[in-house]
């Protein structure tokens, strides 16, 4: 059988997404479940349209990521072992609770409400002058209570919260545009694979309008992104790892408790603060886990 790992689209597989494939694949193979010809792995780049061609090859186990289609493969099959990556898996309705699944799906909780009211403050403390905050939202996913949450956040520190939303890429530039247009001075990229594929589109647009950007990812700030908080690919793709090995070892995706990411990293690109003419405070410099210069 072969363990499918799938992911939404090709050009997720930039710098930390290659890497993360790396650390998963490492850690199945020092784990010793995928030594031999009898089980194999196979990385594929996949749509919901694949989803039931992949479920008919009958894998021992199925990772994928993000809430579309993880929500595609949870309604094609009941029986092969899901193990998934999204924004929230309890609110989501994938999973009964975190401590017991139930079903045939298992997987990592990003946190993102909570990471995504994180990068708010750390965008407000990086640009300290800005009294207006935009949340780039996308509408597939963000709940009213999530961004009540944010707003009520920022109004706790003096600032104001607009929210611009995209149900798809082709809405990305004219938000961002609004962003602009309705005074905010600094951009909170909220959790969201459809915002992380088209990352570059707003590294662009962010860029061309001198608004300073968080992104969900800190590799995203080492592609060209100003900010970047939260757990890293790496450690993220060997943690789902880990938890595949132990289904293929036996273990019912119903009796292992959903995952959180344990690490947090936080990189600011200094080379697109001076492209945009931030002065980053050197207080906020310091606790950085990483400064690209």
């Amino acid at each position: 059988m072969d363990l499918v790992v799938n992911r939404l689209n090709k050009s997720q597989g930039a710098i930390g997404f290659h890497h993360g494939a790396i650390g998963f694949h490492f850690v199945l193979q020092q784990s010793r479940v995928c030594i031999g010809n009898s089980r194999a792995t196979q990385l594929v780049s996949c749509g919901s349209k694949d989803v039931y061609r992949l479920g008919l090859a009958a894998p021992d186990v199925i990772a994928t990521g993000g809430d579309l289609i993880a929500g595609a493969f949870q309604k094609s099959t009941k029986s092969i072992p899901l193990v998934v990556i999204t924004e929230d898996l309890v609110d989501a309705g994938f999973v009964a609770s975190m401590a017991r699944p139930g079903a045939n799906i298992t997987g990592i909780s990003l946190m993102s409400p909570q990471l995504d009211g994180k990068r708010q403050d750390i965008l407000i403390e990086a640009v300290p002058g800005a009294h207006r905050i935009a949340a780039l939202v996308d509408s597939n996913v963000s709940t009213s209570q999530h961004l009540k949450t944010l707003e009520q956040s920022a109004r706790m520190q003096g600032k104001e919260l607009f929210v611009i939303r995209a149900v798809n890429a082709g809405d990305i530039r004219a938000a961002v545009k609004d962003a602009i247009a309705h005074g905010a001075s600094g951009l909170n990229v909220l959790g969201s694979p459809m915002l992380h594929l088209n990352r570059h589109v707003i590294i662009d647009q962010a860029a061309a309008l001198h608004l300073p950007a968080i992104f969900q990812w800190p590799e995203t700030a080492e592609e060209g992104g100003l900010l970047g908080y939260g757990p890293g690919f790496v450690e993220l793709f060997r943690q789902r790892a880990a938890m595949v090995a132990k289904i293929l070892r036996g273990t019912k995706p119903s009796d292992l408790p959903v995952e959180q990411p344990s690490t947090f990293k936080l990189v600011v690109n200094l080379k697109s603060a001076k492209a945009i003419g931030l002065k980053i405070p050197e207080s906020f410099l310091a606790r950085a886990d990483e400064v690209i210069e």
